[in-house]
């Protein structure tokens, strides 16, 4: 039969009309699925190809002081990013920009890490960018594909390195803080706060980030904005409002001693506001806007002096003879002695005790005292044997009840514990079982041995005697509601009577002279000096004023100082600047503090011109002849 057969003809023509319905109809579904059942899929695909998202940092809320003065605010500044694209025309573009943005190899390397970590999101490459360079860059802009310049907030400190251990700063979401609960929803590449208060109320000041969309070319040119429904608007930060006076921060830093290190704070000894925070030396927290240099980050990691330190809340040292009230505090809530009672033995210059004589800080002896008097004059001897009387026992429990173990709970990230031993146990794991005796007792006793303390806590303490006995939450912010406040337990009688001793030690004790820095006030305070086996002594000095009714307590820590009466002035001045009272003598006075070199030549404290200054160095008890050995310094 031939193959043209009309019967061979139509089978050949049902079998192509079948496949061709059969086609046709695949070719239908098909487009139904594409055009119906998977639009909003494609469409999606198609504006993903089309539309670039870009965040939008919420701008962070402020932080204000008490008054409303700026502590950390936000500035408009411009940041230059890249679209993402595949790594290799990324690379060529950061190449032909990096002559005006001033990139190194090693800088470009660094980005190109960071878009491997984030290869959605544009990459950043001058995050804080000066009009120039943002000019620059718009005249060549058709040769950088996916070039990217947006105004955003910045932050800004305006008083800088005098609040950076109070306000902190900020640096982008690590991976590590990433994977903590808390920043779950921070993007990569978001900000943080990293210290201070920008850390501890991060949640509030943060906000949240909104989202843009730009349309942009096959080649990565951006080509407009993706339209108005297309935006996520930011939610910008709560404002924070602290407890600090900005002011007499200011006049804090102002009078500090230059090229010292050490720390000072201020608070209410009725409400436990903090009303300043100062730590020296400090570092710039603007310089970590938009990342730091990092030849000023290797400075600061590498300086002996630790600007990064807290020198308030982060720093431990033995709490000399400002312990010495702590002392008293407790003997005299055990009913050990009374505000009048001596000591067996009157002081001759030392107390010899077993096969050891412990020596005191004056070589002449302070004779036979009451324990008001021992305060007021610092007396070694006296305390050596208050500590006998009180007992190792009782002083572990009373130290540890009136918080010296632990934080006070400042609204601050990063304190750290006191120190104190717990109980014999800690001399049987440090010295070994009866390879230690109970002479122990007598460091301790003068705040020396195994004691060291925050200057927070110290401060704390004070703050209890200068109210009614009974701790405060310490707070810039919010005031702390967990866990138990000590309390000193003291009679109002016995308070009295120590906040009178304290005013002795000004008037004429240790720290006779320094009282006229605080003008027409009576400020009581007592002096301590910390043995220091790197170097010299640091000096203490803790205050509060009026004495009869305390608004202000203020403690400072100054190390290498010697001696603690080197330190009042500076406590006293801030006190009188602080009760607005008459400080003409005062503002005309720099402070002085021994050299490195010469415990007897002196080191003007900055701050006022010297054709409008006289020089006062404070009055300080008579030191210890050459040949004192290892007797403790003046207190």
């Amino acid at each position: 039969m031939s193959a043209f057969h009309p019967h061979l003809l139509e089978r050949r023509l049902r079998l192509t009309r079948t496949v061709v319905l059969g086609a046709g109809a695949a070719l239908v579904l098909v487009f139904f699925r594409t055009q119906i059942l998977d639009h909003s899929k494609y469409q999606l695909q198609s504006e993903t190809n089309r539309l670039r998202p870009i965040p939008l940092p919420a701008p962070r809320g402020i932080i204000t002081d008490r008054n409303g003065k700026i502590l950390a605010e936000n500035l408009t500044g411009y940041t230059v990013s890249l679209l993402p694209a595949d790594e290799d025309s990324l690379r060529a573009t950061l190449r032909r920009i990096a002559p005006i943005v001033k990139l190194d190899n090693l800088a470009v390397e660094r980005l190109l890490i960071r878009y491997r970590r984030t290869p959605y999101l544009p990459v950043s490459v001058l995050p804080n960018a000066t009009f120039e360079v943002v000019s620059a860059l718009e005249e060549r802009r058709l040769i950088f594909p996916g070039l990217l310049i947006q105004p955003e907030p910045k932050r800004h400190y305006p008083d800088s390195s005098l609040v950076a251990h109070l306000v902190g700063y900020v640096g982008e979401l690590t991976e590590t803080e990433r994977a903590q609960r808390r920043f779950a929803a921070v993007r990569l590449g978001g900000l943080l706060g990293k210290g201070g208060l920008e850390r501890q109320y991060d949640d509030s000041l943060r906000g949240a980030d909104g989202v843009r969309f730009v349309e942009v070319s096959a080649l990565g040119h951006v080509v407009r904005e993706g339209g108005t429904a297309s935006r996520l608007p930011p939610v910008p930060g709560r404002a924070v409002h602290t407890t600090i006076d900005l002011e007499l921060q200011r006049y804090i830093a102002q009078i500090f001693p230059a090229g010292q290190r050490g720390a000072v704070l201020a608070l209410n000894p009725n409400t436990g506001e903090i009303l300043a925070l100062y730590s020296a030396p400090g570092f710039d927290p603007n310089a970590f806007v938009g990342g730091v240099d990092p030849d000023y980050w290797h400075r600061l990691s590498v300086s002996e002096a630790h600007p990064l330190f807290d020198r308030t809340i982060q720093a431990r040292y033995p709490p000399g003879s400002t312990w010495k009230l702590a002392m008293a505090a407790m003997a005299l809530r055990r009913g050990v002695v009374t505000l009048r009672s001596r000591m067996p033995i009157p002081c001759r210059g030392g107390l010899q005790y077993g096969n050891r004589f412990f020596r005191c800080w004056s070589a002449q002896g302070h004779g036979d005292l009451v324990l008001a008097d021992a305060i007021a004059q610092s007396c070694d001897v006296y305390f050596y044997q208050l500590g006998l009387k009180l007992g190792l026992t009782s002083l572990f429990e009373d130290a540890t009840g009136l918080g010296f173990r632990s934080r006070t709970g400042i609204d601050l990230p990063g304190e750290i514990t006191s120190e104190f031993p717990s109980g014999t146990d800690y001399y049987d794991r440090v010295y070994g079982p009866r390879r230690w005796t109970s002479a122990v007792t007598l460091n301790l006793a003068i705040g020396q041995g195994e004691n060291a303390q925050t200057l927070v806590n110290m401060v704390r303490f004070y703050q209890m005697l200068a109210s009614d006995g009974r701790a405060r939450s310490l707070y810039l912010v919010h005031p702390s509601s967990s866990g138990p406040t000590p309390s000193l337990g003291l009679s109002p009688e016995h308070l009295a009577g120590l906040r009178q001793a304290m005013t002795w030690v000004v008037q004429r004790g240790t720290a006779r002279g320094a009282g006229r820095f605080g003008g027409t006030i009576e400020i009581a305070g007592k002096t301590g000096t910390a043995q220091n086996p790197h170097g010299p002594a640091h000096g203490w000095f803790i205050g509060f004023a009026p004495a009869e009714k305390p608004e202000i307590v203020v403690g400072a820590i100054v190390e290498f100082a010697r001696e603690g009466p080197y330190v009042a002035p500076l406590v006293t001045r801030v006190i009188g600047h602080y009760l607005g009272v008459d400080t003409t003598l005062a503002s005309k006075i720099r402070i002085v503090l021994p050299t490195d070199t010469a415990p007897h030549a002196m080191q003007i404290l900055p701050g006022i011109p010297e054709e409008d200054s006289t020089i006062v160095p404070p009055i300080l008890p008579p030191s210890l002849p050459p040949d004192s050995g290892n007797a403790p310094p003046p207190q």
